[in-house]
């Protein structure tokens, strides 16, 4: 019997769109099920080296929530490069003025740290609201457990 390694080639990959309500469900939950699915890892013909995933748009990204003490004790962190140019925002604060932005760093620290997440991360859009502007890719429901 041969055991031959599945290797996907670019022209078989087909993508799909995937849309997931982040409404009342932790923001860690939400990021790992979109990681997946940007990553391709769902399906059977995943391959490591190759882009095999699918769009994921997320809607109700201000709806998000944190467990515990993490909305007033988790802080974000940037910083400018300049001396004394360290910035710091509370979860809180960052959801609030920007909830689009909390589920997007998330997202980003799942994903492959080189040029094929960069790529994953481009096939993510994140709204806030209920309304999205994906309607014409007809977006499957993606249910998080």
């Amino acid at each position: 019997m041969n055991n031959i390694t599945y290797s996907a080639k670019k022209s078989e990959i087909e993508s799909k769109w995937y849309v997931i309500d982040a409404a009342n469900k932790p923001l860690g939950r939400v990021a790992t099920e979109a990681a997946k699915l940007l990553r391709g890892k769902h399906k059977p013909t995943f391959t490591p080296n190759i882009d095999t995933g699918d769009h994921v748009i997320i809607i109700n990204a201000k709806d998000v929530v944190l467990t515990g003490n993490k909305m007033n004790a988790k802080v974000y962190r940037h910083h400018s490069g300049y001396i004394g140019g360290m910035k710091e925002v509370t979860a809180k604060d960052l959801i609030e003025k920007n909830p689009t932005e909390a589920l997007t760093i998330a997202i980003k620290g799942m994903l492959p740290h080189n040029s094929l997440g960069r790529q994953s991360l481009k096939k993510l859009r994140v709204y806030a609201g209920a309304e999205h502007e994906n309607m014409a890719q007809k977006p499957e429901v993606w249910e998080v457990k």
